[in-house]
């Protein structure tokens, strides 16, 4: 069974080691090892996911021209970093797709979004709720956020040397801490909120995996207002 996938190129369609990509072009992997290597290839399950994300992975969006790819594989048993990306053993791109334009303002409200899924403290709850309606988006509001859930998390990580299950909380804080983050680069006219924002949604599916799934790619629709597949 065919299944569908998407693919970031850079503007010659190619990845890394010069992997070429195009129309109707298929590669394979031996599927060996960490999926941050050579052995696996790449892909998103979602466009808005890939250009969310790219700023913590192949950060191809950082040079003009990069390009989406469209995609199929037949391989039914991919090795996952959650919905954040999937590795593959074979890969054929099918064609090239236009790339989500994703706005400072979507991009922050996927990563608070992300992280009020695994993070209750007041202050931050109070502060996302406010950036999300648009009643304070100020700097020292973003700082105070910022402030409060980066101390969590270093309680919770000091914690967590002497109790394994305590990284669940540190990993909430830390998407709480990186959500705020994003909002207050963007004071800064700081290019670094798009990463803050990566950030937040990868802790927070960390922090989530001890409960269940959270579901980033309708969480991205949501924010977006865009629906794919």
């Amino acid at each position: 069974m065919l299944r569908k996938y998407v693919k970031l190129t850079d503007k010659h369609s190619r990845t890394y080691g010069e992997c070429q990509w195009g129309e109707g072009v298929e590669h394979t992997a031996d599927g060996e090892g960490e999926l941050c290597s050579e052995h696996w290839i790449h892909v998103y399950e979602h466009p808005l996911l890939a250009v969310l994300h790219d700023p913590i992975h192949g950060k191809f969006l950082d040079d003009e021209g990069a390009r989406l790819w469209e995609c199929e594989s037949d391989d039914d048993n991919p090795k996952r970093d959650g919905q954040m990306k999937l590795g593959i053993r074979h890969l054929c791109t099918v064609q090239q797709i236009p790339i989500p334009e994703i706005t400072f303002e979507q991009r922050v409200a996927y990563a608070i979004h992300c992280a009020l899924h695994v993070y209750i403290e007041p202050v931050f709850v109070d502060w996302a709720e406010k950036w999300l309606t648009g009643e304070d988006r100020s700097r020292h509001a973003t700082s105070d956020a910022a402030y409060a859930a980066y101390a969590a998390d270093a309680a919770y990580a000091a914690y967590a040397a002497d109790a394994a299950d305590a990284t669940y909380d540190a990993d909430a804080a830390y998407a709480a801490g990186a959500a705020a983050s994003a909002a207050h680069a963007a004071h800064a006219a700081a290019g670094a909120y798009a990463t803050h924002a990566a950030h937040a949604a990868h802790a927070a599916y960390a922090a989530h995996a001890a409960a269940g799934s959270i579901d980033l790619a309708a969480i991205a629709e949501q924010v977006c207002d865009t629906f794919y597949w």
